[in-house]
């Protein structure tokens, strides 16, 4: 087996399409995610088994606004009188019991459902939210084709069937989408090839929230998903654009993660933009990928970014393959 394919068979649970949700559980409650080896088996089958019975954590971010944290990635409420929106909807076995959680919130009925990207930990609840409360679905066009067709993510050597059609997207946008709901504006904003080519981030405008989904890895190494149309310069592009909408007061939402905010995604994006510069000036040099990783162009970084299961050689190589 050669060094680049061992390094993605071990050690890179929590990187964040939810194979090992429990590193974000440890990273939902505000702690250092631990390394998980992967089990052999069907990882979306292990997703959705957590699913079942994952407790969803709730975080008031705003009278309207709420932080949902359970399995796969992060999700936002938004409540009041136009109904409940959502962004992102989690693994479909934990849709009984994010039903729960919505109807704790207020009376108002599930009107929207907004999808940050493609990956199945961020959209697997589709269906069920659909069929059981009428969710209207909203997401970039990308999202809708990606889910509509048979998907590979290399990397993991993961392949996934269509999605039903009640998990598809049934509005969606090439650029940017305004939406007027419950007294807010919400901008909906495309970042083409940042971990995948259907990355969105949602603007809360009057609450002062944004929904970075997976452009933004709170406090680990970001995966990037080459295979879908993931670049690091996207990935940093995508994180200047939510700064530039961003202030001092904003609260930012992590695809995985804790609550983040301003100064932790400036962090997030100088982290990015160093390893990118230290990989591509050794990769224009001429040096393979095992010399890169022999470097080791993450080491200034590593005490504070390898806390999550994606190890530092494994991020070398994503961003390495997406220069």
């Amino acid at each position: 087996m050669r060094r680049r394919d061992f390094l993605k068979q071990a050690g890179w649970a929590g990187v964040g399409l939810a194979f090992a949700p429990r590193a974000f559980e440890y990273a939902a409650q505000g702690q250092a995610a631990s390394p998980v080896p992967a089990p052999a088996g069907n990882r979306l089958q292990r997703f959705r088994a957590l699913g079942a019975t994952t407790p969803i954590q709730v975080t008031k971010l705003r009278d309207t606004l709420f932080l949902l944290q359970g399995v796969g990635g992060n999700m936002v409420a938004q409540i009041g009188p136009d109904g409940k929106l959502l962004i992102d909807s989690s693994a479909a076995t934990a849709a009984t019991r994010l039903k729960d959680t919505l109807s704790k919130l207020d009376p108002h009925p599930m009107k929207l459902l907004i999808n940050t990207h493609w990956h199945f930990d961020h959209t697997d609840g589709n269906a069920a939210l659909h069929d059981d409360l009428g969710a209207f679905i909203i997401a970039q066009e990308n999202t809708r084709k990606r889910l509509s067709t048979p998907q590979e993510i290399a990397f993991f050597h993961l392949k996934l069937p269509p999605s039903p059609t009640s998990a598809l997207p049934e509005e969606t946008f090439i650029d940017k989408e305004k939406i007027f709901f419950n007294n807010d504006e919400l901008d909906l904003v495309y970042m083409p090839d940042a971990h995948t080519d259907t990355d969105i981030y949602i603007h809360f405008v009057n609450g002062n929230v944004l929904h970075a989904g997976d452009i933004f890895f709170n406090g680990f190494y970001p995966f990037i998903d080459a295979s879908t149309g993931g670049k690091i310069h996207g990935m940093i592009r995508g994180a200047d654009a939510c700064l530039a909408v961003a202030d001092d007061k904003t609260k930012i939402v992590p695809g995985h993660g804790p609550l983040g905010d301003k100064e932790s995604l400036q962090k997030y994006r100088d982290m990015m933009a160093a390893v990118a510069a230290n990989v591509e000036r050794l990769k224009s040099s001429g040096q393979t990928l095992e010399q890169v990783i022999a470097a080791k162009p993450t080491a200034d970084f590593d005490a504070v970014w390898a806390k999550g299961s994606l190890k530092p050689d494994q991020f070398v190589e994503l961003v390495y393959s997406t220069l």
